[in-house]
């Protein structure tokens, strides 16, 4: 029995949130309206792939650093953190203090929970680098433009 108690422990079930359940659910619904139903799956199959990584369990996959290092409760580390944001040394406290911090000492935390030895999620540096650069959106707009199919138009153009 307590083996069995191990397992669903270690499989992050035991630690999912009614949100993170409705999520999923969600994802699946994309992933199969995708790829059963044949219903835009450009679309759908992207966003329910990633809807359902980033509301795994216990996966920290959408994790920044800070946020890992936050999740982790451990008292050495929060009280750094804490007596560099001068607030007291709980989660919720540095929470707070991190929301009214400037981008610059937002910046700093996360550079020191990187010295820290966490590392932020594979969706929150996909996040970093793709979104918050404003690359993906140009890349998906050029290859949406390129699976465009003009030939329909050239062959009957109408002024």
């Amino acid at each position: 029995m307590e083996s069995l108690n191990a397992l669903l422990q270690g499989m992050g079930l035991m630690h999912l949130g009614a949100g993170q359940a409705i999520m999923l659910l969600v994802s699946l619904l994309l992933l199969w309206l995708a790829i059963a139903k044949k219903f835009e799956p450009l679309l759908l199959l992207p966003i329910g792939f990633g809807g359902l990584l980033s509301n795994i369990p216990e996966a920290g996959m959408a994790l920044t650093a800070l946020e890992s290092l936050l999740a982790h409760h451990d008292a050495g580390q929060l009280a750094v953190i804490a007596a560099k944001l001068n607030c007291a040394p709980d989660v919720h406290a540095i929470k707070e203090a991190l929301a009214l911090a400037l981008p610059s000492v937002q910046g700093q935390m996360e550079n020191l929970a990187v010295d820290m030895g966490y590392t932020p999620g594979v969706l929150a540096l996909f996040y970093k680098v793709a979104i918050g650069s404003g690359v993906a959106p140009l890349v998906i707009f050029m290859g949406v433009g390129a699976m465009t199919d003009f030939g329909p138009l050239l062959a009957n153009p109408r002024t």
